[in-house]
């Protein structure tokens, strides 16, 4: 039976952890220059309805490094529920490609990809969630603490897609997060109230607050992102005005614990919701996590394709 992966909840913790151990195993087969094609003679159709650098090179560069070959489809190839439905999309892609990767406005186009197509579909971001993201943030993570389990992390900014997804896998790996938004900007309803479900099971802490310093305290990690996702450029002045005491700078990072990460997804608006002194610094993990997204898709993409039945 093909899986798919939506959402971050679509992974129980042992496949995240699954998915992050291949990911450090594949990642040490490239450093040390040996084939891995385990995806040879497989296809991925990458569908953009956003513009990307960091998602179509990691996905491309991805199945190149599998032994496999990836298709980039931009918005005027297909024209998604324009040119042609998204049932007759999913449904003839599936004729001839393995897998299928969309980065998509809607969260509904990946579930209607899903719901419709034979071959696992992936979420390479939608306005819900970004779970490839933050199956890297987790692999950088990992490398530098090893056991998640227990440890802080901040959320400092606007409690958009990276924040959600974020939110529930922190949940699930049970590591505590407290998410610090201007009001008004706090994650989705129904994210928190799933992120407690599963908080009552791994003993996960997942707090949201209106105060950035409080966000930070104690954090082993401190995540931001921009403040106007895509889609939302022209609200980007009014937002600037009500995000700019949540900038992650020098004053707020120490507030956090001595030593503690930096993240964020990228692009990054310098000088905005980060300083180039912190993006740039000591604690900054920002480009490892970049990288990461290489070798979490690679191995998300291997594990999708091993619990659809497409390896043998």
């Amino acid at each position: 039976m093909k899986r798919d992966v939506r959402s971050i909840c679509d992974l129980s913790a042992a496949e995240i952890q699954e998915v992050l151990a291949l990911a450090m195993d594949l990642k040490a087969k490239v450093q040390r220059r040996e084939p891995h094609p385990l995806l040879a003679g497989r296809t991925l159709a990458m569908i953009f309805e956003k513009p990307s650098l960091r998602t179509r090179v990691t996905f491309e560069t991805g199945m190149v490094q599998l032994g496999g070959h990836a298709i980039y489809l931009q918005p005027s190839d297909i024209g998604l529920g324009k040119r042609e439905s998204v049932q007759d999309i999913a449904i003839c892609l599936s004729r001839w490609v393995n897998l299928i990767m969309a980065r998509t406005f809607a969260q509904q186009t990946v579930d209607d990809l899903a719901r419709f197509a034979a071959v696992p579909v992936i979420n390479g971001l939608s306005d819900l969630e970004h779970p490839c993201q933050v199956l890297a943030d987790c692999l950088t993570l990992r490398e530098r603490w090893g056991d998640l389990r227990g440890k802080r992390l901040a959320w400092v900014g606007d409690g958009n897609n990276v924040c959600h997804s974020l939110t529930l896998i922190a949940a699930r790996l049970g590591m505590h997060l407290t998410i610090g938004t201007p009001e008004g900007h706090e994650p989705k309803g129904k994210i928190l109230e799933a992120a407690h479900r599963d908080a009552l099971e791994t003993g996960s802490e997942i707090r949201a607050v209106h105060e950035p310093a409080a966000a930070v305290r104690d954090a082993d990690a401190v995540f931001t992102d921009t403040w106007a996702s895509m889609g939302q450029e022209s609200e980007a002045e009014a937002r600037s005005r009500v995000f700019w005491p949540f900038q992650v700078n020098s004053a707020l990072l120490a507030k956090a614990k001595p030593g503690a990460l930096v993240l964020h997804c990228l692009p990054a608006h310098r000088g905005e919701e980060i300083t180039d002194d912190v993006i740039d610094g000591p604690q900054s993990a920002v480009f490892d996590e970049a990288e990461n997204r290489l070798h979490a898709q690679k191995a998300l993409m291997v594990c999708l394709a091993k619990w659809s039945g497409m390896l043998s």
